[in-house]
């Protein structure tokens, strides 16, 4: 399973790597194969603010539909627009052009509460 070093990660199964005072989110490869072929994804509009554990939208796959949990709190700044016409992104690049949303982080110390990927290696053996 793929644990990139350079991320940070959530007990639910969400990635957030950090670029200053921003962030990428998604879900991680462990979290995609869990899923299966994902159909849909349903974000929040950019300009919502979203608080850390809170639900920032859904991944619908064929067995399932699964809430997205935020790792931190953040203004949405973008959001991934290939994903609305191939959402299969998220199943073939987790960590890459299946990115979901760019945040604003607003308590970047939030980060210190996400595991390291040596924890979240270790949570999902």
């Amino acid at each position: 399973m793929n644990v990139p070093a350079n991320l940070k990660f959530t007990k639910d199964h969400e990635w957030i790597k950090i670029e200053g005072s921003e962030a990428l989110i998604g879900i991680t490869d462990y979290a995609q194969t869990e899923l299966g072929e994902i159909v849909f994804v349903e974000l929040p509009a950019i300009g919502d603010s979203v608080a850390i554990e809170k639900t920032f939208g859904t991944v619908e796959a064929v067995k399932a539909v699964s809430d997205l949990f935020m790792p931190v709190s953040g203004e949405v700044l973008d959001i991934n627009p290939l994903l609305e016409d191939k959402p299969e992104l998220i199943n073939e690049d987790p960590y890459g052009e299946g990115w979901m949303i760019r945040i604003k982080l607003n308590n970047p110390a939030e980060v210190d509460g996400l595991l390291s990927a040596e924890a979240y290696a270790a949570l999902i053996q």
